[in-house]
């Protein structure tokens, strides 16, 4: 069959249908985690969370991690053919500006997942099986838990624009028309500009007015709402020039 033995049936189905099926198992998971999970959490009795905290989690973040993990290497791998195969330029035409910056968020959350998230919840997870034993809790579980917390609403604001720059490279790209050296430049200094101080509000501390958006969900998602709303002004006002 084509579809097994041909670089085309391998790259443009195959792993796309990898790619896709993890990246829908993976932000459909951090959804959960954001928009059900955590005010379940915050609303339920202590027991209740524990009990959630030991069995529920545990099993949720195991598909949530490795989902990512695939969306990851199978995205890279994809992008990595097409490179050797038809030359794309990542810093030239319009699809590779829009895929590479896709490709940027979608790191950066995938690091946030494997860096952040996953190491703080095992923490969390530890300290409840250690209570529930009649142990004692570990002092930085509410440090871990915050920690986590942060990362996983940035990268739901992340995901965004994130999904946007994915599905335009793919299916919109010409739309926007090129863009002048100049144009690119700055539209990346912005993108770098924007996306380096979020994640690096993300990571640095626990306190401060600037992380206080990220407490809400509906927060986070008007805000992503906003960066996107960016990211597409340049594009449009951009890619004109």
């Amino acid at each position: 069959m084509d579809l097994f033995t041909t670089q085309q049936g391998i790259n443009d189905v195959l792993l796309r249908w990898i790619h896709i099926g993890a990246g829908i198992t993976w932000i459909g998971l951090l959804y959960y985690f954001n928009f059900v999970q955590a005010p379940f959490m915050n609303e339920v009795e202590p027991e209740v969370k524990g009990a959630a905290t030991r069995r529920l989690v545990p099993r949720a973040l195991l598909w949530f991690r490795y989902a990512a993990l695939l969306t990851f290497l199978a995205g890279a791998t994809i992008i990595i053919i097409k490179i050797a195969e038809s030359g794309v330029d990542l810093l030239g035409g319009t699809y590779g500006t829009l895929i590479l910056a896709g490709m940027i968020l979608g790191t950066i959350m995938f690091l946030n997942v494997w860096g952040v998230i996953w190491p703080k919840q095992k923490i969390v997870i530890a300290s409840a099986e250690a209570t529930a034993t009649g142990g004692q809790a570990d002092p930085a579980t509410a440090d871990s838990a915050r920690r986590a917390l942060l990362a996983s609403r940035t990268n739901v604001l992340f995901s965004l624009p994130m999904l946007f720059f994915m599905i335009s490279a793919a299916h919109g790209s010409n739309l926007f028309g090129e863009a002048t050296t100049g144009a690119k430049t700055i539209f990346w200094v912005v993108f770098a500009v924007l996306t380096a101080g979020i994640e690096l509000n993300s990571l640095a501390g626990l306190t401060g007015g600037l992380k206080k958006p990220l407490e809400k969900v509906g927060t986070v998602l008007w805000s992503g709402v906003a960066l996107l709303a960016v990211f597409l002004i340049l594009l449009i006002v951009l890619w004109e020039a």
